[in-house]
């Protein structure tokens, strides 16, 4: 794990037990990958790729695979470390309550040139406080959780990472990511950093995939299941709400729908589902015209006119504020045609 001349940048990745196999693999692949095209550019490695765990030895990950740790974490001099990564998984909960390893965390966050997570893992940086006032994202699935447990960090859910050389639109030195393969995007950012736009590419086409993503993770994700614990008296309007995405759905109406009065629906619905009633009616039509847009037989104004939206424009506007992408970028890379063409 030397660092001689810091002409190899040491990265090293957090492991535990059901730790995401991605997390972990996916951004370290990535380094190995830069150091590829290096030497086939006749230039010497620039990463050195460490896994640490509670000891050394096998790690059992979420799908089954276990991954080899090269060191405990207590054996780590982080002096030699250049870039921590804590991934998720389902062993992030543990790891909130282990007081030695937030500790650990939160000294690696002053000794190491980056500290960055991947998915959940931004929940372990959360809890040791060395994201506070800072910009962050995690999983889509765990956004609301997070800005709710830890209100001084400032949430940016649709975020692929946090990431920020320059500290202009982010962070240089402690940094977070979306989902799972956004720690791929995160990574190929620091290596862009490191060796610039050249060689990121060169990474991003080896792995077959964007050097940086258009849009953001909410064009993944399926936000649109109620919570199981949905009051009742919302529950028959709900189930209807999808059907009639064309039909009037004004705030009369579906109060009308519901039995109450406009005011008492627009309380209620607010406070169960943590939003306006219009604001869901939008995300509901916005996910049908996601589902329509994958066929390549239909056009975007019909996919208005059959959503509810009436015309190409304001279906425009909803999925740039949903899904930081417009319909086309999406149909282009979404659709039946685009899937076939890649295989």
């Amino acid at each position: 794990m030397s660092n001689p001349a810091n002409t190899i940048r040491t990265i090293a990745c957090f492991a535990f037990d059901d730790v995401m196999s991605l997390d972990v693999i996916g951004p370290l692949q990535v380094f190995g990958s830069a150091n590829d095209e290096l030497v086939g550019l006749g230039r010497p490695q620039g990463y050195e790729n460490v896994v640490v765990a509670e000891t050394s030895g096998p790690i059992r990950t979420s799908c089954g695979v276990r991954i080899h740790s090269d060191i405990g974490w207590r054996d780590l001099d982080l002096s030699t470390i250049d870039t921590l990564f804590v991934p998720g998984g389902a062993g992030v909960w543990s790891l909130r309550d282990n007081a030695a390893i937030i500790e650990w965390v939160r000294n690696a966050s002053i000794s190491v040139p980056r500290l960055g997570s991947i998915c959940s893992g931004a929940l372990v940086l959360a809890e040791a406080g060395v994201l506070d006032g800072k910009m962050a994202t995690t999983h889509w699935s765990r956004c609301d959780q997070m800005a709710r447990e830890y209100p001084a960090i400032q949430m940016m859910g649709d975020r692929l990472h946090s990431y920020d050389p320059a500290g202009l639109d982010g962070d240089p030195h402690v940094f977070t990511s979306a989902g799972v393969t956004a720690g791929i995007d995160l990574a190929l950012a620091i290596v862009e950093a490191d060796f610039g736009r050249s060689l990121a590419l060169a990474v991003a086409r080896r792995l077959v995939m964007f050097l940086k993503r258009p849009g953001g993770q909410a064009q993944f994700s399926a936000y649109l299941i109620p919570e199981a614990g949905t009051t009742a008296r919302l529950t028959g309007l709900l189930e209807w709400l999808p059907g009639n995405i064309a039909n009037d759905l004004s705030l009369e109406t579906m109060a009308e729908r519901a039995g109450m009065t406009p005011r008492t629906f627009s309380r209620v619905f607010t406070r169960d589902l943590g939003m306006s009633p219009a604001r869901y009616v939008e995300r509901v039509r916005v996910e049908a015209a996601r589902a329509l847009l994958q066929d390549e037989a239909i056009t975007i104004g019909q996919v208005a006119k059959l959503c509810g939206f009436r015309h190409p424009e304001t279906l425009r506007r909803a999925f740039q504020r949903h899904l930081s992408v417009s319909p086309q970028e999406y149909a282009e890379r979404f659709a039946r045609k685009s899937l076939a063409a890649a295989i």
